[in-house]
């Protein structure tokens, strides 16, 4: 239960309530009207301002509303104070007894508490990793990977349709620099002394198993042919071997995605064609002549006719070319086509992982999606910044496998999946990330993924020990939710329940927000929460969760971090991070 969105139905059942009783004149429009956590804590549980934005309509004063909806809040039993502060601004406490029904919610909802209905089943489109198929995942390509599929996670709660879809980019020059990098292992495996690798050819060796097959599947056959013979031969080969690498750098992530969509296939079916012919029937191509880029004009600039999409009708600061001087397409006019053919499959909110390097598409991407699709779908871009990566705070070198930069699978195989998850995810994606693997290994509460797996570890330790101590005790989730948490009242108990509570809301936020790193923040705060509980009973043995000879005492603060380790899993599982029940 989202307590908030509950107590906003309160609030608003209440203004019912007094017009109902004739003390408001007039018709209401509540949706502006919110509830939401007082600035500051010492003011309450709950603060809602709608004496203020129902004041003008009531034509009353807006302090003189809040003091009667106050009151009228009061009636309803679940408050033990309601406060009316500043000019109209009320501010609720919350009844113990409330909070401590919340733990039985908790444990009945296990894992799936804070699932929401919110996204009412409406598809969304999440496009993340998308990385060119000409290597192994590097380091750079790990953050957008695991934000992207954190954020399908976070949607997926919040109750929406995900689509987790990969764009392979193998129709551009970088897929024949990839073939003809391929065809140069292919003659090193017939034995052939290939020297240096020349410059413009991927170096790393990686490439050395695809050589491998090639000649064990052609012989020296390959070598008989003109470049255009066997380019598509060993282009085709070379990149379902680079996808299959890459998916699997992916799967030592624990991210699998549901559609791989092939670029090349928009040029082979027509989709390129299709969109821009659906364009031309809009008057929204034509042929004409850019004014040259502001700044320093490039030295290859001149001005010439081209063929040009309206984006500047659609927000963006210019128009933008459709076909290079050769007449091949640009790289925009491949991505309408497939973010069109996105829309055509039924999804009405699209959103793209990109890294840092392409924070000057986004305009002319929005001003597309919103030209095919008639203004009908959203776009939402989400930029992730560079991650740099260290060792006890000195740089970390490249990697010698891949020729130029660090793997995502050597980062994985040295701190674990979980690590590099949740550590990708403990800042926001548009902010710089520094990766520290000395730090990442930290048992301390400075290491965030750890001090959150600690604390799930811990209270699993808890419940192991409380089923040898007090044998015969039924520590099932159905009898725990039965147990009598009256009994607790500590302020660190209720605090725990209180930041227990505050799931929900968090998931729906952050889903609408579409930032997952709230879910990571959230999770250090809870696990601060507990350990300061944990603490706490060991400076004071009446405070300890296992209380030798009052069972009733045991079995209610044994609800309660039950119910917190479920939270726990469940904020861990939206991350993709394991909720380990035992550190070693």
């Amino acid at each position: 239960m989202n307590i908030f969105s509950h107590f906003l139905d309160v609030v608003t059942a209440q203004i019912d309530a007094l017009v109902a009783d004739g003390k408001l004149q007039g018709t209401f429009d509540c949706s502006r009207v919110t509830v939401e956590p007082p600035r500051d804590a010492a003011h309450g549980d709950l603060a809602t301002n709608a004496a203020m934005v129902l004041a003008k309509p009531a034509s009353m004063k807006p302090r003189d509303l809040a003091e009667l909806l106050a009151a009228k809040l009061q009636e309803t039993g679940s408050f033990t104070s309601v406060d009316v502060a500043g000019p109209g601004f009320i501010n609720m406490t919350l009844s113990p007894a409330f909070w401590q029904a919340q733990v039985a919610h908790v444990l009945n909802a296990r894992t799936s508490y804070g699932s929401t209905d919110a996204g009412k089943g409406e598809l969304v489109n999440v496009e993340y990793v998308s990385a060119n198929p000409t290597g192994p995942m590097h380091v750079g390509h790990t953050r957008g990977a695991v934000f992207g599929d954190a954020l399908a996670n976070l949607l997926d709660k919040a109750g929406y349709q995900v689509c987790r879809e990969y764009y392979i980019n193998d129709a551009g020059g970088q897929v024949d620099v990839l073939a003809r990098s391929a065809f140069l292992r292919y003659r090193e495996a017939l034995g052939e002394e290939i020297g240096e690798i020349p410059e413009g050819l991927y170096p790393g060796d990686y490439l050395v198993p695809v050589g491998k097959e090639l000649a064990a599947e052609y012989g020296a056959q390959l070598k008989g042919m003109d470049e255009a013979e066997w380019l598509p031969i060993v282009r085709t080969r070379a990149i379902d071997m680079m996808m299959e690498l890459i998916k699997g750098d992916l799967s030592a992530l624990g991210i699998a995605h549901e559609r791989f969509f092939s670029e090349r296939s928009l040029h082979e079916n027509g989709g390129v064609e299709e969109t821009l012919d659906y364009l031309d029937s809009k008057g929204l191509i034509y042929v004409g002549v850019l004014e040259p880029p502001k700044g320093k004009t490039p030295e290859d600039w001149e001005p010439r006719p081209q063929t040009l999409f309206k984006s500047t009708e659609f927000g963006d600061d210019v128009d933008r070319a459709l076909k290079k001087s050769d007449g091949s397409w640009t790289y925009f006019a491949p991505d309408i086509a497939y973010h069109y053919d996105k829309y055509k499959r039924g999804a009405r909110h699209l959103i793209d992982v990109w890294g840092a390097d392409h924070s000057g598409y986004i305009k002319r991407m929005s001003a597309a999606v919103a030209a095919v699709t008639d203004g009908k779908a959203d776009l939402d871009v989400k930029i992730c910044q560079l991650v740099k990566l260290f060792r006890n705070g000195e740089p970390v070198r490249m990697s010698k496998r891949s020729g130029s930069f660090v793997t995502l699978r050597e980062v994985v195989d040295e701190v674990g999946r979980d690590a590099v998850r949740f550590m990708m995810l403990y800042r926001k994606n548009d902010a710089p990330l520094d990766f520290d693997f000395a730090k990442v290994k930290e048992q301390s509460r400075d290491n965030p993924v750890f001090y959150v797996q600690y604390a799930h570890a811990r209270i699993h330790s808890v419940l192991r020990n409380a089923r040898e101590e007090e044998a015969g005790l039924d520590l099932s989730d159905e009898a725990l939710a039965k147990a009598d948490i009256s009994i607790l009242g500590d302020e660190a108990e209720l605090t725990l329940i209180k930041q227990m509570a505050q799931f929900p809301r968090m998931v729906e936020q952050a889903a609408e927000a579409h930032e997952p790193h709230r879910v990571a923040f959230y999770l250090y705060e809870l696990a601060s929460a507990f350990h300061t509980l944990w603490n706490k009973g060991k400076d004071d043995p009446s405070l300890r969760f296992i209380v030798t000879g009052d069972r009733n005492v045991t079995l209610a603060r044994l609800a309660l971090i039950r119910a917190a380790a479920y939270v726990i899993a469940a904020g861990l599982d939206i991350l993709g991070v394991d909720a380990i029940e035992e550190m070693r």
